[in-house]
């Protein structure tokens, strides 16, 4: 096959040549067996790793159909084992002590450091002391609000070693949010850091999680230890370097300082051993709580179990990116997110890989950053997000093309649908027009990758997750929970456990039937629309509930978005349903231009001939309006449910507090139409 063949893209052949699974056939025979034989699939897997006891068979325990009785998964459950151990110990015993783990890319380019295997298992170990010197324990839960930082990596795995349940809260998140996750989890121990740079911007995250544990105090919560990283008030930087305002050491930061309660973490260090037994766990042990939006607004505490996860992280890791020993992996994900737990740390570790650490942000100290990095490390696979792919589009080609990239070869995306025109950009002017493109599809919920192509043998269609990992069995429903076997558009639902998916809710189980069994009873649904083409493909649709009616047609505003980022002069778009007396729901779109263009009728009757070349005349969209930006979180997502405020002239916008800018909202206020 050419590289572009009947609308297919083909793998890179050099990927090809040594993947893992390198053709269509051998996939399909592989994801046979893992469906039909799920035992001695998953068996085999696990002999990857130490376990103390693993079971020979019955594997999977669970019930899906709430009508049944209650929902719930198990997976090995009488299995034995420790992540950590796994993660660290097993590679430094199988000869991979002196390899890097991971190399550390700090906020400014002159910031960087590396680590190996084996000095990061004698820090694990040592502040796996520390927390049990503070009183910590098996089953205790501990709150990580940190930068992407080294010591954010080993306190993880110092919790996973001995037990205790660790919650990430990504360091972007206020301190009432932060707060909010501690009294949830009942956390009794922070890690957290001085403060952090993004970009040139100071965030001082200790003062954060003070007025945090402030909060928590004010609600009857007592955290008896928060432990702070020296990282921008321990920097010693040359009088030049000092001058550059992402570096400069912060010797008047005016930290909050609590006697009772805080410690310094290289105090607490200095004299703790290199040695930790670690605490050996039962499969179904809880492994992190890690929260997540949900459509009530009140986060879910979506908790991960230890095998299961394990397993899933490391074979995800391993085929979705074909990774071998010798490459230099980079996810560009924040640890305060799923992507960062199960394709940051877990899913590399586990499989003794070297990865880079971004601190920093994309576009600091200019739009050429990543690649910087990618040719620095000579990085072959790379992860990252649609989000950033459009965002650096907007800048062209040039701050692409200062860098060569030529060790690419597999370039992933995450966090939502990709439309073709990105896509397209990320594979001809990123990955030099060589590189496979691995679309994934998965949420914080199924803990790894549940859709996607593998990097050697699957021929993608831009815009597609494609197919199934092993062991996963998707359907697609209509309203009446039938299944569809044509092209149109219905609900995405498995009906079958994988070994990492969530187990509950923490403290909720009854919302986590309600949120994702009760829909559709004996599926799983991920609340996402679907489409499987005539070859078998999946493309996701987006959120069922940015699926619009308009005069009884089921639109998809990614399918929309992606008819009006085809126009040359638009840079991202974002769609919602507005209420309509006549049609039940509308189209109102938010369009962003190219700097310096300026936003006339003209083009808005250019965009709605792109919707209807693409889809068609019922399809057009009723309103559109500037947005010089877009409403998101820190982590990139654009906030929906702001945007159907404004479309809606409902100013109350409820939680913004994970907005990054809240001055968009004004501007996107003033240039409402209709």
């Amino acid at each position: 096959m050419d590289s572009y063949t009947d609308g297919y893209f083909s793998p890179n052949e050099d990927v090809t040549r040594v993947a893992h699974c390198k053709t269509m056939e051998e996939y399909k025979e592989i994801y046979g067996e893992s469906i039909n034989d799920p035992d001695k699939f998953w068996g085999n897997y696990a002999k990857n790793f130490y376990f103390k006891t693993f079971p020979d068979k019955n594997l999977f325990d669970y019930n899906f159909d709430i009508r049944k009785g209650d929902v719930y998964i198990k997976f090995a459950e009488d299995a034995i084992t420790n992540i950590s151990y796994n993660c660290l110990d097993l590679k430094v015993e199988n000869g991979l002590g002196d390899v890097v783990a991971f190399y550390w890319e700090g906020n400014d380019p002159l910031d960087c450091t590396s680590i190996t295997y084996k000095q990061l298992l004698d820090e694990v170990c040592k502040f796996s002391n520390v927390l049990k010197s503070l009183g910590v324990k098996k089953e205790d839960k501990v709150a990580i609000y940190m930068p992407m930082i080294l010591e954010l990596v080993v306190a993880m795995l110092a919790c996973a070693r001995i037990g205790a349940v660790h919650s990430i809260v990504f360091g972007g998140f206020s301190a009432e949010s932060l707060c909010n996750r501690i009294l949830d989890a009942s956390c009794d121990v922070i890690i957290t850091a001085d403060g952090m740079y993004r970009g040139t911007k100071l965030v001082k995250l200790k003062n954060i999680a003070s007025e945090a544990v402030k909060l928590c105090s004010e609600a009857n919560h007592k955290v008896t230890t928060c432990i702070t990283v020296k990282h921008v008030t321990a920097k010693s930087f040359s009088d030049e370097e000092t001058k550059r305002p992402s570096m400069r050491p912060c010797l008047d930061l005016q930290l909050s300082w609590n006697k009772d309660v805080d410690r310094w973490w290289h105090d607490l260090m200095a004299n703790a051993s290199t040695t930790c037994e670690p605490e050996w766990m039962k499969s179904e042990d809880t492994l992190f709580i890690l929260y997540t939006s949900g459509s009530t607004g009140k986060p879910k505490g979506i908790l991960h179990h230890i095998t299961g996860y394990m397993l899933w992280a490391s074979a995800t890791h391993k085929y979705t990116f074909d990774y071998h020993p010798g490459d230099v992996y980079f996810c560009t994900a924040d640890i305060g997110w799923i992507t960062g737990h199960t394709y940051v740390t877990y899913g590399p570790l586990l499989n003794g890989a070297t990865s880079v650490i971004f601190e920093g942000v994309p576009y600091f100290p200019d739009q050429s950053r990543l690649w910087a990095i990618v040719d620095k490390y000579q990085v072959s696979k790379f992860y990252t997000a649609p989000t950033a792919i459009r965002s650096l589009m907007k800048h062209g080609e040039e701050p692409v093309k200062k860098y060569k990239r030529t060790s690419l070869q597999v370039l992933g995306t995450v966090g939502e649908p990709i439309n073709p025109e990105a896509w397209l950009w990320y594979r001809n002017v990123i990955g030099n027009g060589k590189c496979s493109i691995v679309d994934t599809f998965w949420q914080t919920e199924t803990g790894g990758h549940v859709l996607t192509p593998l990097p050697g043998c699957t021929p993608t269609k831009p815009g597609s997750a494609t197919f199934p990992f092993f062991g996963i069995v998707p359907s697609v429903l209509s309203d009446e929970g039938k299944e569809i076997t044509s092209s149109d558009e219905g609900y995405l639902v498995f009906n079958k456990p994988w070994p990492g998916m969530m187990r509950t809710i923490h403290g909720d189980h009854k919302r986590f039937e309600g949120t994702y069994f009760t829909r559709f009873p004996g599926y799983y649904v991920p609340g996402d629309g679907c489409i499987r083409d005539k070859d078998g493909l999946f493309w996701i649709t987006g959120r069922i509930d940015d699926m619009i009616n308009v005069s009884g047609h089921l639109l998809s505003t990614a399918e929309v978005e992606s008819s009006l980022i085809t126009h040359h002069l638009v840079s991202e778009a974002a769609v919602v349903g507005r209420p309509d007396p006549i049609k039940g729901e509308c189209l109102y779109c938010f369009v962003t231009l190219l700097d310096g263009v300026e936003f006339t009728p003209g083009i808005v009757i250019e965009l709605k001939g792109k919707v209807r070349e693409h889809i068609g005349g019922f399809s057009i969209p009723d309103y559109i309006q500037s947005a010089p930006a877009l409403p998101k979180t820190r982590s990139g997502k654009i906030m929906r449910r702001v945007l159907r405020n404004v479309a809606r002239d409902n100013h109350d916008l409820g939680d913004i507090s994970t907005m990054a800018d809240e001055s968009v909202i004004g501007v996107l206020f003033a240039n409402r139409v209709g």
